[in-house]
């Protein structure tokens, strides 16, 4: 489980990201490089980092899914995604 000041940052990244995408494709297309700068460096798409919804978990995020490898089995083992069973053969 990731601390939860990393994933309140995470969280404040998306929001960021969502609030300036449409200035920085403006300013992008316009080549104004300068004025880029100026703009927060979190409303930067690569600042974002896949996580897992439910742990943070940064490692072996499923991106179908959104979550970590780990839930996705817990999940899938106590029947929690419709049509996701634990393969045998």
């Amino acid at each position: 489980m990731a601390k939860t000041s990393v994933k309140a940052r995470q969280r404040k990244r998306e929001k960021m990201v969502a609030q300036f995408a449409a200035k920085r494709e403006e300013l992008k297309k316009a080549g104004d490089w300068k004025a880029l700068d100026n703009l927060p460096k979190n409303s930067s798409r690569v600042r974002l980092k896949n996580r897992c919804a439910m742990t943070g978990r940064p490692k072996g995020y499923v991106r179908y899914f959104g979550i970590s490898r780990i839930a996705l089995r817990d999940m899938a083992l106590n029947g929690k995604i419709p049509g996701l069973k634990k393969a045998s053969w």
